[in-house]
């Protein structure tokens, strides 16, 4: 019982990132200005390279570690294709939440790895459970942001985020008591949520960082990406 909440006080300082970025979000009350633009869409793209190194460091080599080429192909493109799917059908109805979704997707996985993990390594856990936190703040503050454009409340927005970065204690524990002597399932799990992100990323989120007067905010994305290289140098 001791290491099992252990791991949900892990979890829930990896997950409650996500509801203190969109606070922060919230708090912005610096004018609309062109230097604020290149701020945002920075910050987008740094979100951006975040989820792209979850990708290359975490999802995808804990997915191909246990499993065999052809489950590798279908775990990988069936996410693909779901969040395609999924994507298309939130976009025609108006409420395309692309880089909440991709956060998601990030976050249950690595969640449900950290519970498994943990039953291993505390140390490793403890390292994880840094790395997924990092990555959790720039998301929250960019899915605040992406929930307000697409016309809630920031109130009903901080709402929404709210029970999101809760659910990894609930996905930590899973993994934790579950799944820690089943690796196939995880790496199933992984490479799902890593089909989808890349998707999403390159459909959705790399073009919002995108400013055609302006070549800086791209530089969000290796600088995200560098802090999840670092992360996973650490974990490993």
């Amino acid at each position: 019982m001791e290491h099992l909440t252990t791991v949900g006080v892990y979890a829930f300082a990896s997950g409650i990132t996500i509801l203190i970025g969109g606070i922060l979000s919230r708090l912005d009350r610096f004018p609309d200005s062109e230097n604020k633009q290149i701020i945002l869409h920075a910050i987008i793209a740094f979100g951006g390279g975040v989820l792209i190194a979850a990708v290359a460091f975490v999802l995808v080599p804990g997915g191909i570690e246990s499993l065999s080429i052809p489950y590798i192909v279908v775990f990988f493109l069936s996410g693909t294709g779901v969040f395609f799917y999924l994507d298309r059908k939130l976009s025609e109805s108006g409420t395309s939440v692309p880089q909440l979704l991709a956060m998601m997707m990030d976050f249950i996985p690595e969640a449900i790895a950290l519970g498994a993990v943990f039953a291993h390594d505390k140390n490793t856990g403890l390292l994880l459970a840094i790395f997924i936190g990092l990555q959790n703040l720039p998301e929250g503050f960019n899915s605040f942001k992406e929930l307000v454009n697409h016309g809630f409340s920031p109130n009903k927005s901080l709402l929404i985020l709210l029970p999101l970065s809760l659910i990894g204690v609930l996905a930590s524990c899973v993994g934790f008591i579950f799944l820690h002597n089943h690796p196939t399932t995880i790496a199933a799990l992984m490479l799902f949520a890593g089909g989808g992100i890349i998707y999403l990323t390159f459909q959705d989120i790399a073009p919002m960082s995108y400013m055609k007067t302006y070549r800086s905010p791209a530089l969000g994305a290796p600088l995200g990406f560098f802090v999840g290289m670092l992360g996973q140098k650490l974990v490993g």
